[in-house]
């Protein structure tokens, strides 16, 4: 009796998620799995308001956090996000369909400008800079991606990687900053 009682409970718990989700403006496809403490935020202000989009089969783990700031994130079929991953769409992230993204990565679509030293840097605007994940794409544990970087099609980025240029589809990269060692071809 207790273990169906638990059962309902979560039940209600994954239909409350989904329906805060859909009533903050963020477009899911039924087939989505939104598991705890998994934050979104869509814009700015009225004027600026993202967009936040879950393709089919879409899963985001425990912590996950998704702020398009005005800009558009969008997750393409059969992507699993891991754990405490971050995603700041104010540029534009799209993340290809099959793809893994595993715990405590980070992906960016933005940075500041660097002025002469007689301008404080916090006062700069943000370049929006679109970031592209390609599908089948495997991100390890703690992989930066930052703002304007495409990574293509079949690539596996190792955990802890720092991805500060585009990478080749089917590469295989490592490192601070990441660097191809070989591909999947």
């Amino acid at each position: 009796m207790l273990k169906g009682l638990l059962h309902r409970q979560e039940k209600l718990a994954v239909i409350w998620r989904r329906w805060k989700f859909q009533l903050l403006g963020v477009e899911l496809h039924s087939s989505c799995w939104i598991n705890k403490q998994v934050k979104v935020a869509l814009g700015v202000a009225r004027n600026f308001p993202g967009k936040i989009c879950l393709l089919p089969n879409v899963k985001l783990e425990q912590g996950v956090i998704l702020e398009a700031w005005g800009g558009n994130i969008i997750i393409k079929d059969n992507v699993f996000i891991g754990p405490y991953t971050v995603i700041y769409g104010h540029g534009g992230v799209t993340i290809g369909q099959d793809s893994l993204i595993a715990m405590h990565c980070r992906i960016l679509s933005s940075n500041h400008t660097i002025p002469a030293h007689s301008k404080q840097i916090r006062s700069q605007p943000d370049i929006l800079l679109t970031t592209t994940i390609g599908k089948d794409v495997w991100l390890g544990a703690g992989v930066t991606v930052l703002g304007g970087v495409t990574i293509g099609d079949g690539c596996v980025v190792g955990a802890g990687a720092v991805v500060t240029k585009d990478l080749p589809p089917y590469s295989i990269a490592v490192g601070v900053p990441a660097k191809v060692i070989k591909t999947r071809i």
